[in-house]
């Protein structure tokens, strides 16, 4: 099974340490965000992961090199244009294969453990989700005996981690270009084709400065 980690983001909230590293690059208690998705991903098994870029996407190339260093082979996927997740994805398609896939967000850290994942999910997506945080108390999604919803109003409601099986076939309609991965989620979930689960370790959504340094104390006590 391989995963892909979304790496292409400009981390525009979290500027000026953005402004010339890209944030998947930006040292927690000594390193780089991205290398904990790199070990924790190792842990679980994983051997062949796709990471795509945009921003500064050279550095991160040229850090992580071709995945030798942590016994993964790493492939990339270049985005010369935004292209947003839906469309990073559907662009990557072609190192992913035709079986189903791990997706991560870059920006998020965890110590969820990725060997719990499906390798195949019930329908065409599996989504971890979280309890919802201060800064997204309406959540995104419902989650009832397995199967996750549109959020609905006075419906309790959790946040998608950023953390999920894919297969491909949920883009089997789709073409090049820009677009989202919710919207895809969202017609799936309609069908009753995204299964779920509810995690409630540590997870956090490193999007700004402070929930940087919230990572940082997190690490700090665990070891």
């Amino acid at each position: 099974m391989k995963a892909m980690i979304l790496a292409a983001g400009k981390g525009e909230r979290m500027r000026p340490l953005t402004l010339h590293t890209p944030k998947p690059l930006l040292p927690v208690a000594g390193v780089p965000l991205i290398e904990y998705h790199l070990r924790a991903l190792v842990a679980a098994g994983f051997k062949e992961v796709v990471i795509n870029h945009a921003w500064l996407g050279a550095q991160i190339e040229a850090h992580l090199g071709n995945g030798a260093g942590w016994g993964l082979n790493i492939s990339y996927s270049p985005e010369g244009e935004p292209l947003e997740t839906g469309g990073g994805i559907f662009k990557a398609l072609p190192l992913l294969g035709n079986e189903p896939f791990v997706l991560v967000n870059g920006d998020v850290w965890t110590d969820y453990d990725f060997s719990r994942l499906p390798q195949k999910p019930a329908g065409l997506a599996h989504l971890v989700l979280v309890d919802n945080p201060g800064h997204h108390g309406k959540g995104d999604f419902c989650l009832q005996q397995g199967l996750v919803s549109d959020g609905q109003d006075g419906a309790d409601t959790l946040t998608y981690s950023g953390i999920a099986v894919i297969d491909p076939a949920l883009f089997k309609d789709c073409t090049a270009g820009a677009f989202k991965l919710a919207p895809l989620l969202r017609q799936a979930m309609a069908a009753g084709q995204v299964s779920g689960e509810h995690f409630s370790g540590h997870w956090v959504d490193v999007g700004t400065q402070e929930r940087l340094a919230e990572v940082e104390q997190l690490i700090k006590g665990r070891r």
